[in-house]
């Protein structure tokens, strides 16, 4: 996806199942709006399966990179992940439509570019372009899309595949892609992923920064939007658009404008009840 952005695309942070508030988000954009989600449309919201219903049914209006809900979620849907105390996936799994959903989910991408924009979950390595973190990508949905798409997701978790390297291959090679892609937080200044640390900024450990601040940064010269990071909350800059503001933790759901001048990347919000605790 090449396309320059419109006036009337707009970039959606972690929906996490509040239909309630995407609701309420849709009825205050324009109608003729194109939307790009920043992942985790599902789980620990009340309302997982309703949510993913109404993103689908936006057909060509709507597209979504997928988070580590999601992925989560197409594990344990596929019998080679355990359910998680704070999921919120049962109706999902019993829905009649069940399997529609899992085969829309599994041809979602995990990076979109367009124009002078990169969409991912979480974040982008120090030392990937932008269109290396869409060929990396499409290696991902290749597998995702394929006939062993269970079996790929029985051995893609992990935090041990914390680092990048030219010369990965295979199952490892995939494990870093999906960890940097729907989990990254903060990495050192060479790359190395911290993928347990979820608080704050000021709040980080020793020896990692932000992996938007790391010096030479190979994306800092493409506005990379992204969500996952709720403790970080809404972060507005002329190469960042950071736009996981909590939801699901009672903050607020945001859209924002995609707009090629940084001045006009406006933002519509709405107010969200509290379900969970981001730290839980």
């Amino acid at each position: 996806m090449q396309s320059m952005p419109d006036t009337h695309q707009f970039a959606i942070g972690d929906l996490q199942g509040c239909a309630g508030s995407f609701d309420e988000l849709l009825s205050r954009l324009p109608t003729d709006s194109t939307l790009r989600f920043v992942g985790d449309l599902i789980n620990r919201g009340p309302a997982s399966l309703r949510t993913l219903r109404t993103v689908r049914a936006l057909g060509a209006r709507a597209e979504s990179v997928l988070g580590n809900h999601d992925i989560h979620f197409l594990a344990v849907a596929a019998g080679v992940r355990k359910r998680g105390r704070s999921d919120t996936l049962d109706e999902m799994l019993g829905a009649p439509d069940c399997d529609e959903l899992i085969t829309w989910l599994r041809h979602r991408p995990l990076a979109i570019r367009e124009g002078g924009f990169l969409l991912v979950h979480a974040g982008v390595l120090p030392q990937w372009t932008a269109a290396q973190t869409v060929e990396l990508a499409q290696e991902i949905e290749e597998q995702l899309r394929g006939a062993n798409w269970q079996g790929f997701l029985a051995d893609i978790f992990g935090n041990g595949a914390d680092r990048w390297s030219d010369g990965l291959r295979g199952i490892e090679r995939h494990r870093v892609v999906v960890n940097a892609l729907t989990r990254l937080r903060f990495c050192s200044a060479d790359g190395v992923m911290d993928l347990k640390t979820k608080e704050g900024l000021a709040d980080a450990p020793a020896g990692v920064m932000p992996w938007f601040d790391v010096p030479g940064r190979r994306t800092a010269d493409t506005t990379v939007v992204c969500g996952h990071w709720s403790t970080l909350g809404l972060v507005m800059r002329p190469n960042l658009m950071a736009l996981d503001t909590g939801c699901v933790w009672g903050g607020k759901l945001t859209a924002a404008r995609l707009a090629a001048d940084p001045a006009g990347r406006t933002l519509v919000q709405v107010e969200c009840p509290q379900y969970c605790d981001p730290l839980a």
